[in-house]
């Protein structure tokens, strides 16, 4: 069926709302929008708050940082035609292309909840999402694109979730993910996002991020990889334990996904038999005792008078990049006198030989260009402003 003119026409409606303001003051460009962050307690999910609809209502969405959109359990409010730009838009989404539906008309397409390997058709919709920007001193105004492109998809596919969670927040590289939405509909932004996510409260930052002038000399970068499957990948050249490296048995770097549905790093068996053995060496050679593991964990300690861990490096494209992994990222702390190695088994021949999981990533700031293809990382444990002190505004604030 052919496509009208009017259809492949359509631009989005873009309303901008700021609160009043002295005519005194001078107007600031916005540096970045803000989606704040909170963690699942019983799920180790990371929950971000969105608004929409209209009447802008909020809703809970799990961050999936290599979802390809954002999906949630709804009825369709505005449905997109099949026969259109914004679906073929879809369409270009990597294993899950667009479907023409004779009996609707209407866009549908797979959605995966991630968490638990489940796929349900959709419809691809459009609606109202509201999103707070920063300016770089306070975080006062919103605005609104009124044609945010999601999946509506069936209420089977929230199991797993957290709690009061309606669907999940795609922030990988397509054409519908949330960053690239939101660096099209708002064109003042480079096409880039960050993630700083904590124990308890972080936030994703569309553009730029409150703790540039932090870290900005401490920041380090890597190039992100391809690979046949959606995500973000970085080439991971060797392995580290308190400065000894680790045998991979292969040629070679290794492609490690960084993910924010993986509660915790995993390797590849082979891989994580390897680093176990050399990291309980380090830690019997630091005076560390050694005590019945604790699921989900395999290697545990006692925590009585440990002032000391061993370091973890992921050594990236050369000796002088590398992601460090202090004991803050790699112990988890299970009670008062036991802490585990936050490190799992992958299981052999897994999709992924290295997947970095949320734990590791927490109170790091992890900042990714889009438009370049780099990652840059930095850690804010050492910090003055860490990932749980930011405070976003109040639902009222709108």
């Amino acid at each position: 069926m052919a496509c009208s003119i009017q259809s492949l026409l359509l631009l989005p409606l873009i309303l901008l709302i700021s609160e009043a303001a002295s005519l005194s003051h001078t107007p600031m460009l916005p540096k970045a929008a803000i989606f704040p962050v909170s963690k699942d307690s019983s799920t180790l999910q990371y929950v971000a708050r969105v608004f929409m609809g209209e009447t802008l209502d909020s809703v809970n969405l799990v961050v999936d940082l290599n979802g390809p959109l954002v999906w949630m359990a709804s009825e369709s409010p505005q449905p997109i035609k099949s026969c259109s730009l914004k679906c073929s838009m879809a369409n270009s989404i990597r294993g899950g292309g667009a479907e023409y539906n004779p009996n609707s008309m209407t866009c549908t397409l797979l959605a995966e909840n991630t968490i638990s390997r489940m796929s349900k058709s959709g419809y691809l919709s459009e609606d109202t999402m509201a999103m707070e920007f920063w300016d770089g001193i306070r975080s006062s105004s919103f605005a609104k694109s009124e044609k945010f492109l999601f999946l509506s998809s069936p209420n089977l596919l929230l199991k797993g979730l957290a709690h009061d969670a309606r669907g999940m927040l795609g922030l990988g590289d397509s054409r519908i993910s949330l960053p690239s939405q939101f660096s099209t509909t708002f064109g003042f932004f480079e096409r880039k996002f960050s993630v700083c996510l904590s124990p308890k409260k972080g936030a994703v930052f569309l553009g730029g991020n409150p703790f540039e002038t932090q870290i900005s000399s401490s920041m380090m970068f890597t190039p992100l990889i391809s690979k046949k499957s959606e995500g973000y990948y970085i080439d991971v050249g060797s392995i580290k334990v308190s400065g000894k490296k680790l045998p991979l048995h292969q040629k070679g770097s290794l492609g490690a996904k960084i993910s924010t549905t993986v509660p915790y790093t995993t390797f590849e068996s082979k891989i994580y038999a390897g680093f176990v053995e050399s990291y309980v060496s380090a830690a019997v050679s630091m005076n560390l005792s050694r005590v019945h593991s604790v699921a989900p964990f395999q290697v545990c300690f006692s925590s009585k008078h440990v002032e000391n861990v061993p370091s973890i490096d992921l050594v990236l494209q050369s000796e002088l990049v590398k992601w460090r992994i202090d004991g803050e990222n790699s112990m988890v702390v299970v009670s008062d006198e036991v802490m585990c190695l936050g490190f799992l088994d992958g299981g052999v021949n897994p999709r992924d030989s290295i997947v970095v999981g949320g734990y590791q990533i927490e109170d790091h700031l992890l900042e990714f260009n889009m438009g370049n293809s780099m990652l840059g990382f930095a850690s804010l444990l050492k910090g003055e402003k860490k990932c749980s002190d930011f405070e976003a505004a109040d639902r009222e604030s709108l």
